[in-house]
């Protein structure tokens, strides 16, 4: 017998690394910029420690790590990181075909990114979905002051489009939303292209390597 998915009211989108493909280039600005105040760091290593945290997070983390970070840091990395993404970053695979699709179905959607509105507007904009989501189907953990791991930024969501939590599908891609999703007891996605993961899965993210999958797994829909 085929499993029968329940078919969700609200889906959340992150908006790094789920909406648009921009986590690779935002991380390299990170490695670039951490180097120069001491702290080496690979590629892989910097989106291992720093993917899905604020970017407060990320000084704190750093500065453990030995960065010499001066108190302005914050600032200037995204202001770095938002001149890289100016030059262009792409829609994840399958996200315009899945967005089209929720909009024909009636399911409502939204984007609550740790991110701030201006880095949404720079990676959605350029993108055409801008205007789709911004302002009343878009959160931000830099607007709001609650960032992910902590649930309130999926649970403001969930409040402002009147839909219960067991009603709500979260897609992400960082261990942060997925423990999120988890404590705000919201049904997760964990999107990871290379087939990695563990770390989404342990929070009881339900593992996905493509926007195509995402059809079958609401209830269905061709």
């Amino acid at each position: 017998m085929p499993i029968t998915y329940p078919t969700p009211k609200l889906v959340i989108f992150d908006c790094d690394g789920v909406l648009v493909d921009s986590e690779t280039l935002s991380n390299q600005v990170l490695v670039d910029n951490l180097g120069r105040y001491g702290l080496q760091l690979s590629l892989a290593e910097c989106m291992d420690l720093f993917v899905g945290g604020t970017m407060a997070d990320v000084r704190t983390k750093a500065i453990a790590r030995g960065a010499d970070l001066p108190e302005n840091w914050v600032a200037q990395v995204y202001d770095e990181t938002y001149a890289r993404l100016r030059q262009g970053v792409d829609l994840v695979p399958g996200i315009p075909d899945l967005l089209a699709l929720l909009q024909v179905r009636g399911i409502a959607f939204c984007v609550a990114s740790n991110g701030s509105e201006e880095k949404m507007r720079i990676t959605l904009g350029q993108n055409g979905l801008w205007d789709l989501f911004h302002p009343h189907a878009m959160f931000s953990a830099q607007t709001l002051k609650t960032g992910k791991p902590d649930p309130d930024l999926f649970l403001a969501a969930a409040c402002h489009f009147d839909v219960q939590a067991r009603d709500c599908l979260v897609i992400e891609d960082s261990e942060n939303g997925a423990l999120a999703a988890a404590r705000a007891g919201m049904r997760c996605l964990g999107f990871d292209p290379q087939g990695n993961a563990s770390r989404l899965t342990r929070h009881n993210a339900e593992h996905i390597t493509a926007m195509s999958e995402v059809p079958r797994l609401i209830g269905h829909i061709p």
